[in-house]
């Protein structure tokens, strides 16, 4: 079953772009993985950009641009190495496999809450992405954000105000959104998760765990 909702058109054009941070970009490359229509969308976007590009009239390198490029290729780290393929869920689509260990239960999973874990996959700059599983039934505590929450699910299903998300689905949340998800009965949920920013808990007892979650 193709995905119903999707990553805004702004984000499309972004990974697009190649503008988007590296957690970001592994989210929405994920959901192509398993969209045609997002997919079919980006190809037009790429397709827009090069045409743009074909148009620009050249210009004149520097007599030091050469040296500058090999300058700057002895600066950038190793390439990292080769990670195994997962085979404890080879449903996960491929960009996302390429972040994993040989099994899903190798990662490092930290409890959050009564039935909420998370495995932190990226961490920069105050982005994170990470994947959760959530219960089955089970309801996300009330929170906010400091910044842009992307959310995809890989397995199970969850509702939010209203809304439910499958398989692909992509949910977003920005500062003024605050909720709580719940999982759908049956299965544990499995989501792919990138914040940009903390999340915030909200009411009184929110206010005074905060500082000790690693949220």
């Amino acid at each position: 079953m193709s995905a119903t909702c999707h990553p805004s058109d702004e984000l499309l054009v972004a990974y697009g772009a190649g503008s988007l941070d590296e957690a970001a970009s592994l989210l929405v490359a994920t959901h192509l993985a398993l969209c045609p229509r997002c997919r079919a969308e980006v190809g037009r976007i790429e397709a827009m950009g090069g045409a743009v590009i074909e148009t620009l009239p050249p210009s004149d390198l520097g007599a030091d641009a050469l040296a500058s490029v090999l300058a700057r290729l002895d600066q950038l780290p190793g390439a990292p190495m080769p990670r195994s393929p997962v085979v404890a869920a080879p449903g996960l689509p491929s960009p996302l496999r390429d972040y994993l260990p040989a099994s899903l239960e190798a990662l490092p999973w930290k409890r959050l809450a009564a039935g909420i874990e998370q495995a932190i996959l990226l961490q920069a700059r105050g982005i994170r992405a990470r994947l959760l599983r959530i219960g089955a039934g089970i309801v996300v505590p009330e929170h906010g954000h400091g910044g842009m929450e992307l959310t995809m699910v890989l397995q199970g299903g969850f509702t939010d105000s209203g809304t439910g998300y499958a398989r692909g689905d992509v949910a977003m949340a920005d500062q003024q959104v605050v909720h709580s998800p719940a999982a759908d009965g049956g299965e544990t949920c499995l989501c792919l998760a990138v914040t940009h920013g903390p999340l915030k808990l909200t009411g009184l007892v929110g206010r005074l765990v905060n500082p000790f979650l690693d949220l």
